[in-house]
């Protein structure tokens, strides 16, 4: 059984609430399987019992850290840099 790792972060948004997300180390190769992985995760995060309001896959390529996910949480991640892994799930 495979084990990601992945974020579990609660921040203030732009407008003054709360947004939990959660950013999972997982790499897919296509759009189409990046989807799936990203919901397949964000799912079992929920599942867990864990609040998520937006998601977003974590990768290194050709050497850079790259993300995928909700616009706003990858543009927020590609000026912070990939997250500390807080928790992990056995999928």
């Amino acid at each position: 059984m495979p084990r990601i790792n992945f974020a579990h972060i609660r921040e203030r948004s732009t407008s003054g609430g709360w947004i939990d997300f959660a950013v999972f180390d997982a790499r897919a190769n296509v759009s189409c399987e990046r989807d799936a992985v990203l919901f397949q995760l964000t799912n079992a995060a929920r599942v867990s019992g864990l609040k998520v309001d937006k998601s977003a896959l974590a990768f290194s390529e050709n050497g850079r850290d790259m993300f995928y996910g909700d616009r706003d949480l990858v543009d927020y991640l590609s000026k912070r840099g990939k997250p500390r892994w807080t928790n992990y799930l056995d999928i």
